[in-house]
């Protein structure tokens, strides 16, 4: 395997005219924006204009899978081409102040807790060669804007080939609130009342000014729509008229943090468009997970009016973020590859985020740094040929109370679906929900009982891929106490 230093010392072999010729990369990553949170992918209730323009320049995606249902392990599997599992980073732990390194089981349980599962690892670790690494040492110039989550120094952007990293923030969220300023995580910028977003848009809008000549990759991680919900006063206004309340998206915070969002990528295409580099930057959004699909409850997260109204809905997906169900990794997805890519395309293709890493490289005439890794290029999709990246997985190893959702890993291939609920039956051995996704997109009904052949099949499909992976797995947990049960 190619070590991270050893990569990075190797000479760039490219010659300037071929390193201008390169494709320019955008890549927004929305925080928690659910599948159905935009109107291209078919909402009623948010207005999301730039992102369905976006959309007809180039291709949006159906199924499109987040590595993980929550934010941290997905960021990672973007920036390393690697599935949580392998890299022992399964919570959003990212901002935690212990430095964890290495994933082992948890020797104890609650009671009331069927499994031991594994403690997460805390910080992407330096051994990687990030995606960042692999594009500058390619002579991208590159930098990171809102929501790493992946570490404090020296496990911060700044180290893991990222030029320009803002606001230099390891934080799950904008401590403090969106509008500013300055805000609590960046006490040295901020206009009173300013939005984050419009903060972070303004400053991507000076980097891409200042880089026109290329090639430049940005990572454009926004906070929104993740919790503190909390928005212009003009868009909440806007968006409590719109209430209809027989739509199951209807929170109108939600609403108008999504516009906001909406707002920000506009500019960055404006600002691309200004540059005269439309035809020479691909654009790729996505999502770190499903919606928040229940209510924000605690005092503060939420205008208190909307405290008791669900965040938004994933409807017709089931459950969402921090589940093992569609609503938690199935994500919005759209790439712009211009003279690639068919404007206003729709592919039904599955791709996970693991995938990025080898499809950019290919998009951007850069080698592979020649580690190996999990994704698969879906480049043939990109430019409408057939492709099958055969199995995906997703090992979501733990208990997450305010869902209901226990220890899990996943394989989805072809129309079924497999979920593996680790040490859930009474015995405590691992209970089965087998779903076709074709003829039941909603996940209600569960056909594990009348097909154990498609069980065992796919059961192993999982087992290889943690072995593979070598993934810390679930463990009957010894002090096990029905009568202490509360979940």
């Amino acid at each position: 395997m190619l070590t991270r230093r050893a990569f990075l010392a190797t000479p760039v072999a490219a010659s300037l005219s071929a390193q201008q010729r390169r494709p320019n990369i955008i890549f927004i990553l929305a925080d928690d924006l659910g599948w159905r949170d935009t109107s291209v992918y078919g909402s009623n209730f948010y207005e999301t204009p730039n992102i369905d323009r976006l959309a007809a320049r180039g291709m949006r995606f159906t199924q499109a899978y987040a590595a993980a249902p929550i934010c941290s392990p997905t960021r990672a599997s973007i920036l390393t081409g690697l599935y949580p599992a392998r890299l022992g980073f399964t919570t959003p732990a990212g901002h935690l102040p212990q430095v964890i390194l290495e994933q082992t089981l948890s020797p104890k349980a609650q009671p009331h807790h069927k499994a031991l599962t594994p403690n997460s690892i805390t910080r992407l670790k330096q051994d990687y060669v990030t995606l960042a690494e692999t594009l500058k040492s390619a002579g991208y110039r590159t930098a990171h804007f809102g929501k790493w989550h992946l570490g404090s120094e020296p496990y911060d952007a700044l180290h893991q080939g990222f030029d320009q990293d803002t606001p230099h923030f390891p934080g799950p969220g904008p401590a403090g609130g969106y509008l500013g300023g300055p805000w609590k995580f960046w006490p040295s910028q901020g206009k009173p009342g300013e939005h984050i977003e419009d903060r972070m848009a303004e400053e991507a809008e000076r980097f891409i000014a200042a880089n026109k000549g290329g090639p430049f990759y940005v990572n454009y991680w926004v906070f929104s729509v993740h919790s503190p919900w909390q928005a212009k006063p003009e868009l909440v206004a806007k968006y409590a008229r719109k209430v209809e309340l027989t739509d199951p998206q209807h929170n109108p915070v939600a609403g108008a943090m999504v516009e906001s969002l909406d707002q920000a990528v506009g500019r960055l295409m404006k600002a691309v468009d200004e540059a005269g580099l439309a035809n020479n930057t691909i654009f790729v959004f996505f999502s770190d997970n499903g919606g928040v699909f229940w209510n924000p409850g605690k005092p503060g997260m939420m205008h208190p009016e909307y405290a008791n109204t669900p965040v938004t809905s994933n409807a017709p997906l089931r459950a969402g973020k921090a589940t093992s169900y569609e609503g938690g990794s199935r994500e919005p997805c759209i790439v712009v590859w211009p003279g690639k890519t068919k404007p206003g395309a729709v592919s039904s293709v599955i791709i996970q985020s693991i995938d990025f890493y080898p499809t950019l490289l290919t998009m951007a005439g850069v080698a592979h740094p020649g580690h190996k890794i999990d994704g698969v290029s879906f480049v043939p999709a990109l430019e409408g040929r057939s492709h099958d990246r055969g199995p995906v997985f997703l090992h979501f190893p733990h208990y997450t109370p305010v869902t209901g959702g226990r220890p899990a890993t996943y394989v989805r291939r072809g129309d079924w679906k497999l979920i593996r609920f680790w040490c859930d039956n009474e015995d405590q051995t691992d209970r089965f929900e087998l779903y076709n996704l074709r003829d039941d997109l909603s996940e209600t009904r569960n056909l594990a009982r009348a097909n154990p052949a498609k069980v065992a099949e796919l059961n192993t499909l999982i087992e290889g891929f943690l072995g593979g992976t070598k993934a810390v797995v679930p463990k009957p947990n010894p002090g096990y106490s029905y009568a202490s049960r509360s979940n």
